[in-house]
């Protein structure tokens, strides 16, 4: 990572290290409203009621299930975003594509509106666990922590968030959660990018242009990337992507219960 970060630097300047970032962002405002309103939906459905109460009490394996439906659900309404991002992100100096448009128009003529989301099978297969083990996990993390308050402060948490945690708190539960998902998951992580790339022109300095049709399936890339390179070749970029995804879960959980108690508190009163 460290030598990653110096040849970016040195190529690119300070700039690089936002290359497809505006993808980036259109991608993760729909991905995180998609998701949270689909959450809400079903965690409503299933427990018969809107009440943030009684969504407090679904067992673990119903936020579980919520959460892969509801990332499922986001992932298909963003991915020609992310897709954008990481071909951005992955093409290096000088730019094969100077905007987020001529890279769009040219995956359309070259792959045609499929090639929008390329690597989508292996995503879905990816965010199942991983969101489910987000969610689930972050719900379980909240449970264990408002009983350990309760036993060592049965007066704590008067004005707090909900449960009585402190906004601390929800960040490190969001945290915890995001990092167990993310070490976990990291390999599927691995190969949906592998699909995003297929075909990526990039200048000769560094390589070959990626092949084309480098894999048959979702299988075939994982068997491929074990044969070529190892276990370890699964779990490539785990430290800068756990580093980036753990603590942007967690503020992600944190905004989102400090905004929806702050709104549930305005259509109560």
């Amino acid at each position: 990572m460290v030598q990653a970060t110096k040849d970016i630097f040195r190529e690119e300047g300070l700039p690089g290290f936002w290359r497809g970032n505006v993808p980036a962002l259109l991608m993760v405002m729909p991905y995180t409203a998609i998701q949270f309103t689909v959450l809400n939906r079903l965690k409503t459905y299933a427990a018969g009621s809107s009440k943030t109460e009684a969504h407090k009490q679904l067992s673990p394996y119903l936020s579980y299930i919520s959460g892969a439906l509801a990332g499922c659900a986001a992932t298909v309404g963003s991915y020609p975003f992310d897709l954008l991002r990481t071909i951005l992100a992955s093409q290096g100096e000088p730019k094969i594509y100077p905007t987020m448009r001529s890279a769009f128009i040219d995956i359309i003529r070259t792959r045609g509106f499929r090639g929008m989301y390329a690597g989508l099978s292996p995503t879905l297969v990816e965010i199942v666990p991983y969101a489910g083990l987000q969610f689930g996990t972050y719900d379980t993390f909240k449970r264990w922590t408002t009983s350990w308050n309760l036993r060592h402060y049965p007066n704590y948490g008067l004005g707090n968030t909900e449960d009585g945690l402190s906004s601390f708190q929800l960040f490190l539960c969001g945290l915890a959660a995001g990092t167990c998902a993310k070490l976990l998951c990291h390999p599927l992580d691995v190969v949906k990018k592998r699909f995003q790339v297929e075909g990526l022109r990039r200048h000769p300095r560094y390589g070959a242009r990626v092949e084309q049709h480098a894999y048959r399936n979702m299988f075939d890339a994982l068997r491929r990337i074990l044969k070529k390179e190892g276990t370890a070749g699964l779990y490539k970029g785990i430290i800068p992507s756990t580093v980036k995804a753990a603590p942007a879960g967690a503020v992600t959980f944190v905004a989102y219960e400090i905004t929806s108690d702050w709104l549930e508190s305005i259509l109560t009163t």
